[in-house]
């Protein structure tokens, strides 16, 4: 038999981040929270983007508030939305973390 096809390779995992940079980010975060309230404001989580250099931190914050914020309340909750900002942050900037925290 002929085989016109080429056979099914495996897909391999994205690579996961270190954890070193996903404990990195959560400090950050957790360092913009000024008052202390156990939640990020707009303001808050725009300061904590512009902490990692970034070149657009007004669409990264209305990102993040897409994709983290659950309830919609206008604020990120440390305690159960921090893991989704977080992630999409090290998505935003896959291996770069170490460095744009300099």
């Amino acid at each position: 038999m002929v085989f016109f096809f080429n056979k099914r390779t495996e897909t391999k995992h994205k690579d996961l981040p270190p954890k070193e940079d996903y404990d990195e980010l959560v400090n950050l975060f957790k360092r913009c929270d000024v008052n202390n309230d156990g939640r990020l404001s707009w303001e808050e989580v725009k300061a904590g983007f512009r902490r990692l250099h970034s070149r657009f931190p007004l669409y990264r914050t209305h990102r993040a508030f897409q994709m983290a914020d659950q309830n919609h309340d206008g604020y990120i909750n440390v305690g159960d939305e921090l893991d989704k900002l977080v992630t999409y942050v090290l998505e935003c900037y896959p291996g770069t973390i170490k460095l744009r925290l300099i």
